[in-house]
């Protein structure tokens, strides 16, 4: 019975698929894969002796040589024209040729010395790092381009025709985008417009960019002075204390700098073109420029608002706010410092993705994690200790903005807690700038730890017979009196210490804060010593000296004298 036609084709597509893939046009040699041909360029003829094919190198240094000496003819033999009618090869191949040549010139930096110099194009890493390490290989990025907002490859493959030698050439499918590429990065209107004599080359630029790059660089410099003194003035004329005001006054240098990148480009896009070399500088530098100004500004505008916010939510600080206005303040910082560390890496990824650096410029070995991780480990350690420190206060928050602390023996507040140090104000009103690591790493008094209250003392020395009550009503009457002085039922004062002629007494108070409690101790200091000098001057401490009286005689003229030699031991105490 024969199997119908539905079950033949089943069978049919198994037997197909467990037979295994069909050949495709690759083929292995003892040198490596290839793409088979049947026939490589005949409308060409035989390629002239200084074109150099054999590998990736070759090739690509012997295209932009002989480019370079304008004979496209001979340069047309490293282009894969096989999808041309051979009667078309050679006059379609030297256009193609040039124009492709003036792509590479002004597009990108191609160094041959970046592609393999084996003819297999095999990567050879003995770290074995690399995905392909080990692996022939037929076709090769050079580059990519964008031109009406796609991006199109700049590919080289290895190809084989009959028995001949294979030979690496630029493929038909970045061919067939040469034109499109060189309408967006051929010669500009003003480059047709320069004589011959000028287009020759003098090192890695040409005669007439020698000239041009200084007056373009000019140019943007004079446009970037202008917006800035624009900028500036517009701070000017904004409300004060405004936040638009404040913004506007701390972004000039950003503005400026987006505004020449800006310009730079389109004058790069629409007026003049340059190499290869000095548009890749040009190009990695505006992105670099656009970046960082865009960033910049950024930060500024997050500065801005931030800074509003504390001034309408907690104002002025310092240790006598609440601790929550205070806690505040810190968390504010903390979050300034995200916003900072976010958009550095943000820049940082953008930057790197639009110049592909590791792509291009052959460092593809430092981008894995381990190289990377050691680099910045050894140049950033005191850095990366200072930022991870920074962040271990503003989550756990031994001190907080505004709090006194007593650091290394100064008085001193918590202004400003940034990533890699810590500013703090002293009583003198100048500032101590501290790396971050090295504050977490020493003991210190938080005053404001709980609150800014302080308990503060002053002992005064007396003479043994001084009435310690008389002198701690006298005290409590003055010190109900001090702004300062807080909790009366706290204030205190007793008899600490004495010796055979005088006695401490010490005096103790509770004050609202620190620095108010030094000030009320001074004064209080002051009025006891009055109340005692004027009141009370037996009190002062004084020295007793005991003489016998078989040790005086009378001198002549009635006057007394005696022989301190032989003076008793007097009392010592304070003069």
């Amino acid at each position: 019975m024969p199997l119908p036609v539905p079950v033949l084709w089943v069978l049919v597509s198994l037997a197909l698929l467990l037979a295994g893939p069909v050949s495709v046009q690759s083929s292995q040699h003892e040198d490596g894969p290839w793409f088979t041909l049947e026939t490589l360029n005949s409308g060409l003829g035989e390629p002239p002796e200084q074109v150099r094919r054999q590998t990736p190198r070759e090739a690509l240094r012997s295209f932009l040589t002989l480019s370079g000496k304008g004979d496209f003819e001979a340069a047309a033999h490293l282009l894969n024209l096989t999808e041309l009618p051979a009667q078309e090869q050679a006059t379609r191949g030297s256009e193609l040729a040039r124009q492709l040549a003036s792509v590479l010139q002004r597009g990108d930096w191609l160094q041959p010395s970046d592609l393999s110099s084996r003819r297999d194009a095999m990567v050879e890493d003995m770290s074995g790092n690399h995905p392909l390490a080990g692996q022939a290989r037929r076709n090769l990025l050079l580059t990519s381009l964008e031109a009406d907002g796609e991006s199109h490859a700049i590919r080289l493959a290895r190809y084989r025709a009959g028995d001949q030698a294979p030979v690496w050439l630029i493929t038909p499918d970045t061919l067939a985008f040469v034109p499109v590429l060189y309408k967006a990065y051929g010669p500009s209107w003003l480059e047709r417009r320069i004589p011959e004599r000028f287009q020759r080359s003098l090192g890695m630029l040409r005669l007439w960019e020698w000239l041009a790059i200084p007056l373009f660089m000019t140019l943007i410099g004079l446009l970037g002075w202008t917006v800035y003194r624009l900028t500036s003035a517009m701070a000017g004329w904004l409300p004060v204390g405004s936040l638009a005001k404040r913004f506007v006054a701390r972004i000039p240098v950003p503005v400026t700098f987006i505004a020449m990148s800006l310009m730079a480009q389109v004058l790069l896009g629409s007026v003049v073109s340059f190499s290869g070399v000095a548009t890749a500088g040009f190009r990695i530098l505006l992105i670099v420029i656009m970046a960082w100004g865009m960033g910049l500004a950024a930060l500024r505008l997050v500065d801005a608002f931030l800074h509003r916010m504390t001034q309408r939510l907690v104002g002025e600080i310092d240790d006598t706010r609440h601790r929550d206005e205070r806690k505040l303040l810190t968390s504010l910082y903390a979050l300034r410092r995200g916003i900072i560390l976010i958009t550095v890496i943000a820049v940082t990824v953008y930057i790197l993705a639009e110049i592909n650096l590791f792509g291009t410029l052959g460092l593809s070995l430092l981008a894995s994690a381990s190289v990377l991780t050691v680099l910045v480990g050894i140049a950033g350690q005191a850095v990366l200790g200072n930022i991870l420190s920074s962040f271990q206060l503003s989550l756990a928050k031994p001190i907080r903005m505004g709090d006194l602390v007593v650091f290394e023996g100064q008085w001193c507040y918590v202004e400003g807690i940034f990533y890699t140090f810590i500013r703090l104000r002293g009583w003198d009103e100048r500032r101590l700038i501290v790396p971050v690591k090295h504050f977490v790493s020493q003991p210190f008094y938080n005053l404001s730890a709980k609150d800014a209250r302080l308990y503060r003392q002053l002992a005064l020395t007396l003479h043994i017979s001084a009435d310690i009550e008389c002198l701690r009503q006298r005290f409590q009457e003055l010190a109900e009196q001090e702004p300062d002085v807080i909790e009366p039922d706290k204030l205190c004062c007793y008899a600490t210490a004495q010796n055979e002629a005088t006695i401490e007494v010490r005096c103790y108070m509770m004050t609202r804060e620190p620095m108010g409690g030094w000030v009320a101790e001074a004064r209080l200091r002051e009025k006891l010593l009055a109340f005692i000098r004027d009141e009370h001057p037996e009190w002062w401490p004084r020295e007793v000296v005991a003489v016998s009286r078989r040790d005086v005689t009378i001198a002549e003229g009635g006057e007394a004298s005696f022989d301190s030699s032989q003076a008793g031991e007097g009392h010592s105490g304070s003069s």
